[in-house]
């Protein structure tokens, strides 16, 4: 597994692998890793020849100073694991390297996507994920990317980023990974005690129980009655939305095929995030 922190070094390396027509796949990460990240690289091996794993937390997307402060790292053990997973490059560059001060930033039109569920909660958050994965697109230039489908919002975004950029590289999504209880594997989980995780499980529970009243009642009727479900649990709710899984706009009074309820929540000072298809 080589390691790399300097972008020359990076592309000087890929572009070597290009010339011999191999296929780079890419996934980006801000470390503290887990299987679900591991279900990216297994993924991205199945169809690449070389896979790029990026650690590198971006302060971009964060609007919230705590939260960035707070955000594990664990590099020895996140190397250990893509080690041990047989990636092939992992890429650790300084803020410096991904964003020089000569470097415009990168910025699109989202629409609906920035006003909707974490676009709402989290002002700032998506523009500062186009200026990162695209930045990455730029150095890397993978032939696929990979993300986890527990961000749904953020592969609707990278899709339209890749598309308003003109980027050639196919995004591919992957299901999301979950503990045994239910709840979607994310890197805040370290911070979580098994207690935590338990009490956190009402977030999958919802789900499920959303995806069972979708059979019969409203939008309206089973968001309604999922807040209340979810309620009975020891978590803080946000938000939970039921939306088209195009345009996000939040449904009512019909379903769509696809529909998406997402719920964002706070297990104490950790804030998880989770949705599933209901119909």
């Amino acid at each position: 597994m080589k390691q790399f922190t300097s972008v020359s070094n990076l592309q000087q390396h890929l572009n070597t692998l290009r010339d011999q027509g191999l296929v780079i796949g890419f996934v980006p990460t801000m470390g503290a890793l887990h299987g679900g990240h591991l279900a990216l690289v297994e993924s991205a091996q199945k169809n690449c020849d070389v896979v790029v794993v990026t650690i590198f937390v971006n302060p971009t997307q964060f609007n919230n100073e705590g939260d960035l402060s707070n955000y594990p790292k664990r590099t020895s053990e996140d190397l250990d694991l893509l080690q041990s997973a047989n990636c092939d490059i992992v890429f650790m560059p300084s803020s410096e390297e991904v964003y020089p001060k000569d470097k415009p930033k990168f910025t699109i039109d989202l629409g609906k996507i920035a006003t909707v569920m974490e676009g709402t909660h989290r002002p700032g958050h998506f523009q500062g994920v186009v200026n990162v994965v695209a930045r990455f697109f730029e150095i890397i230039q993978p032939h696929s990317a990979y993300f986890g489908q527990k961000d749904f919002q953020q592969v609707a975004v990278v899709e339209k980023l890749a598309n308003d950029l003109e980027f050639d590289v196919s995004i591919v999504p992957v299901p999301t990974k979950r503990l045994s209880n239910g709840l979607a594997m994310s890197s805040r989980n370290y911070r979580l005690t098994d207690a935590d995780k338990e009490n956190a499980s009402i977030i999958y529970k919802t789900l499920l129980k959303g995806r069972e009243w979708a059979d019969k009642y409203s939008p309206a009727v089973t968001r309604q009655r999922m807040e209340e479900y979810f309620n009975t649990g020891k978590l803080e709710l946000e938000y939970l939305r039921i939306v088209h899984p195009q345009s996000m706009e939040e449904l009512q009074h019909y379903w769509v095929d696809g529909a998406i309820a997402g719920i964002a929540a706070y297990c104490g000072e950790v804030r998880l995030i989770d949705n599933m298809k209901l119909s």
